[in-house]
């Protein structure tokens, strides 16, 4: 808090200077909507020449103290400025009249902004409203199911990026998206605080994205942070405190089932029942993991603007502890920009984003769903943990050890400056030239250490009972820094001829990025523990003989030229086209370094047609479509493609010498490119019922091609790295909405969004070729990373069934039965085929929003519908692990199941990858539901406030949902998603909040 108490001081002092002290009366006085009649909320009313203002409450009131012979000015988006000399009135009621110029509202696209009306493409936007008083470290989680489109996976661990896919999975490489923040392109915002969002532009089509190059394929999110608004001095503080909860626990059998089961598994297995005498607990490590995490955001920010000149600073503050015992998030964001007006044509502003994070020592839920419960947790007596029984022991340690004795021996910390200086001037008055110069740097560093580790052990002979887990300490340090380095040049044309309007872009902008990594560690070797003091955990304590270290390092830079031209005729004939072309560094070597891209986009708005003039029921109705070649150059960790690392290869004898070899890790085609998306989309937009409704409906279809793969080494032969993969993907966005008030007091908003995906390999090498990764497989005609493996038919129930029906090998009684897929009436690999898709066919959110007087209310729900989750925690054999409570459904004699299989550890066939562990994936979730209030206008004036607004808040409420495992939200890689490995708990929180403006 000192850092805010010293950054609020100092803003205090800039701008006292600029309040003046004057005789003044107070004017009061309401808002009204000229054309509805209606109260307006949220009017700026400011004294002219003066950084004094104020705000209409939620009933479009006002009071503001002024001197006798001010002038008010009146000023709200949608509606025409309106200036009214004070003349000592003390009412002054005004009338707002819309203006058309403002109902053009101005989009941020790529290297410039826009009005909507004349886009051609597919551009949702995000209020940062919409996400600052929600319970989340990453704004982007906090849009989850309000996009079409976007199918966000938030994880709940804390300060944990979600995995967001826009359209689907273009390329088996990568599918992130890329992020423009305040111009500068990135590969995360981490570093926002979502209180300092303006707005968030998710752009999704090829006319939008294709300004972009080799970085837009995956979609674009346009992040614009806060700036002062003209003629307004406002301080803002909002605070939230709250806590998480782990609601869906996993459904595991207490130490009575275990023990049944257990029993019945050995007995099955012909070994002799297990002894119980020192494992009689009955311990639910969920409970023992698990705590109710605490969370605390704070933001203060302040602005002020003059005639000339925009001042903003936001400070943020922000604790949060995870579900599981040790975990805790510390963060503080700065955010600064500054805009000066030199003259009518002349303007420089600066931005900057300070971050500092110290990152949670991450843990594990696999060891306590896979802990028996049968073991104790402590032993008192030894004021040690009680270990695990024999049949665990080995692979799987008591979860609290990992938990408690291990805590706080990690410390990982995250630093980053992201700043941006422009200029701009104008000439000529149609003509315009902005210069961007923009820089990125980030230095993460983080050191842990492995503590001696003893736990109880019953079961050891003699008088000491103490097991030593970890005999050995040991130490180890990483850092990496990364620099990205932006400049942009651009000049604009905007000019109108008649009926004739054109807006024109051109330029070129340079982008520069290096990454360096460097890791060590070092145990003690045969000396004494290594202190457990965070003092002493650096790589130069412990013996050098164990000292191990490696690192890398590369850089890229990348050169472009681009231009783009908006145009549109009667303001109803829309023609947008764009083109860039990538020079890259990356593709050096045989001059394949320059790649071209480009779009093309029509739209017709059909509403303002004379023929249409009497259809009084629609506004607005656009027909809108745009085709483009979008470029994607994240192809994973390889940043030369052309150029592979060199490895160990055969060496050579020379007399008594030995020479080492290295060759390439594999050998590139000569023609390698970065891939190419081609795209198209056509749709429609209609606003009806007096602006009540709106309806945005597009179907998309895109084509990745030039997927940069693997190809397999034959003998004698080094793999090799070529462009022959494609994928497809298409379907259907749904975004619509209706608002309806009902009369002053009371207003509701209902939308609703929906997303259908269909995705599909088309090509990849020769005929056969399949990516495996793990459980997933992707292969020409299915999607990618789906679910491979055989069909369960039920459980063999007879040994007539056996006899007549086809059998894998080693299949007995009580066995899944798979299915003959082939009809040979063998079971074999050839009957294995898609199990499950992890790709979902729609995504869908709904939100509903009330106000009543100063009372509001707001609900956002959303699901996913047709995907696949595969079950993978508890499929593996390294350990006996605890059972899902399903198995007490098992199979132990004819007709008792048929689908839980026998209770037999020795049984191969029932681990094979099949139906068995595919899991419903589909859900419906209460994701964001908050209630909050504003006060009155009078209380505010005795507390002199401008506004004050308090909420509750209440995320992951419930979740309808028939997987097992604590969430159905399961992300991962390109090409190896849905699959539950113990994936971490997405909790309920649930929040209170406080948000003032003086």
């Amino acid at each position: 808090m000192k850092i805010i108490t010293y950054c609020l001081t100092v803003s205090l002092f800039l701008f006292a200077t600029n309040l003046l002290a004057q005789e003044s009366i107070t004017v009061k006085g309401v808002v009204h909507d000229a054309e509805t009649g209606e109260t307006v909320p949220g009017v700026t009313v400011q004294v002219k020449g003066t950084t004094s203002g104020t705000q209409t409450d939620m009933d479009g009131n006002y009071s503001i103290q002024v001197n006798p012979t001010a002038t008010l000015v009146f000023s709200f988006i949608s509606y025409g400025t309106q200036e009214i000399p004070v003349n000592n009135q003390q009412q002054i009621d005004v009338e707002l009249v819309t203006s058309t110029q403002e109902l053009e509202q101005v989009v941020v696209i790529g290297y410039g902004s826009a009005a909507r009306r004349d886009l051609t493409g597919s551009i949702s936007t995000v209020k940062g409203s919409e996400v600052a008083d929600k319970p989340s470290s990453n704004p982007v989680a906090s849009i989850q199911g309000k996009v079409a489109g976007v199918q966000i996976v938030n994880s709940g661990r804390p300060g944990a990026d979600p995995d967001i896919r826009i359209r689907g999975t273009n390329s088996i490489n990568s599918v992130k998206p890329l992020y423009v923040v305040d111009g500068i392109l990135n590969d995360n915002i981490n570093f926002i605080n979502p209180a300092d969002i303006e707005t968030m532009e998710v752009l999704k089509d090829p006319s939008s994205l294709a300004i972009f190059g080799v970085r837009g394929a995956n979609g674009v999110i346009i992040i614009t942070t806060k700036q002062a608004k003209a003629g307004q001095l406002n301080f803002n503080f909002n605070s939230t405190v709250g806590f998480k909860d782990v609601s869906d626990r996993m459904k595991l059998t207490d130490a009575a089932g275990f023990k049944l089961l257990y029993d019945e598994q050995r007995a099955n297995e012909g070994i002799a029942a297990y002894d119980y005498t020192n494992w009689t607990a009955n311990t639910d490590w969920q409970d023992q993991i698990f705590q109710r995490g605490i969370l605390n955001y704070n933001n203060l920010s302040v602005s002020g603007a003059s005639e000339n000149n925009k001042f903003y600073m936001g400070l943020g503050y922000t604790q949060e502890e995870g579900v599981i015992h040790y975990e805790k998030l510390n963060k503080i964001t700065l955010s600064l920009n500054d805009e000066l007006q030199v003259t009518d044509n002349l303007k420089f502003g600066v931005n900057f984003n300070g971050y500092r994070a110290q990152l949670p020592q991450e843990r594990s839920v696999a060891s306590a769903v896979r802990a028996a419960p049968i073991a104790p947790v402590y032993n008192d007596e030894y004021g040690l943990y009680h270990t695990l029984p024999d049949f665990q022991r080995a692979q799987i340690w008591n979860p609290l050890v990992d938990i408690y004795d291990r805590r706080n021996t990690a410390i990982n910390r995250e630093y980053r400056a992201v700043a941006s200086v422009f200029g701009e001037v104008k000439f000529l008055e149609n003509f315009s030239f902005k210069a961007n110069f923009l820089a990125d740097y980030g230095f993460n560093q983080g050191r842990s250490y492995s503590p001696l580790i003893n736990v109880y052990n019953p079961e050891i002979e003699g008088e000491s009972k103490i097991d030593q887990l970890n005999r050995i300490t040991s130490v180890s340090q990483n850092q990496n820094i990364f620099t990205k380095v932006q400049s942009d040049w651009l000049l604009t044309y905007k000019n109108s001829f008649g009926d004739h309007n054109l807006t024109a872009t051109a330029g070129w902008t340079t982008y520069y990025n290096s990454y360096e990594t460097t890791n060590a560690s070092r145990t003690q070797g045969s000396g004494a523990p290594i202190p457990n003091d965070p003092d002493k955990w650096y790589v130069g304590i412990g013996s050098s003989d164990t000292q191990q270290g490696d690192g890398s390092a590369w850089e890229r830079t990348t050169l472009s030229f681009l231009a783009r031209a908006l145009y549109n005729y009667k303001g109803k004939y829309l023609l947008n086209g764009s083109f860039r072309r990538d020079g890259t560094s990356g593709f050096y070597k045989y001059g394949n370094q320059w790649q071209n891209f480009g779009a093309i986009g029509a739209g017709w708005v059909i509403s303002d047609e004379e023929f249409m003039q009497d259809r009084s029921a629609i506004n607005r109705l656009k027909l809108k479509g745009s085709w483009g070649i979008l470029g994607n150059q994240n192809t994973g960790g390889n940043q030369y493609p052309l150029y592979p690392l060199l490895v160990a290869g055969n060496s050579a004898v020379f007399g008594d010498n030995i020479i080492p070899a290295y060759e390439p890790s594999y050998i590139p085609y000569r023609d390698l490119r970065w891939e190419r998306v081609y795209a198209w989309e056509g749709g429609f937009e209609l606003d009806a019922f007096d602006n009540r409704f709106s309806l945005d409906a597009v179907y998309y279809h895109k084509d990745t091609k030039g997927i940069i793969v693997t190809v397999p080494a034959s003998l004698g032969v080094k793999a090799g790295l070529s462009n022959p993969g494609e994928v497809s993907n298409k379907g259907i966005e749904l975004s619509t909405s209706w608002n309806q008030s009902f009369g002053d007091d009371m207003s509701l908003t209902i939308g609703g969004n929906l997303t259908t995906m269909d995705n599909k390999v088309n090509r990849l090498l020769d005929e056969g070729y399949d990516i495996v990764d793990g459980v997933s497989r992707t292969s020409v005609d299915y999607p990618i990373g789906y679910f491979y493996g055989y069909i369960s038919d039920g459980i063999y129930q007879t040994n007539e069934e056996l006899r007549v029906s086809p059998v894998h090998a080693g299949a007995k009684l009580g066995d899944i039965k798979f299915r003959d897929v082939d009809g040979n009436g063998e079971i074999n690999d050839a009957d294995r085929t898609i199990i499950g898709n992890p790709t979902p066919d729609l995504t869908y959110g709904i939100s509903l929003n009330f106000t009543y007087k100063n009372f509001d209310i707001g609900t956002d729900f959303m699901g996913v519908y047709g995907n696949e989750i595969f079950r993978n925690w508890n499929r593996n054999a390294f350990a006996q692990f605890n059972f899902l409570e399903d198995r007490l459904e098992r199979w132990h004699g004819e007709g008792t199941s048929n689908w839980e299989p026998i209770m037999d550890s020795g049984r191969a066939n029932n681990r094979l990858a099949s139906t068995y562990y595919i899991e419903d994936g589909s859900f419906f979730r209460l994701r964001n539901l908050q209630l909050g209030y504003n006060f009155d206008q009078k209380i505010l004036d005795r507390l002199h406030l401008k506004s004050l607004r308090i909420f509750v808040n209440a995320q992951n409420v419930f979740t309808l949902r028939n997987s097992t495992g604590y969430t159905p939200e399961i992300g991962g890689s390109a090409t190896s998603f849905g699959v539950d490995d113990g994936t971490y708990p997405v909790p309920a929180i649930y929040t209170f909040g406080v948000n003032l403006n003086f």
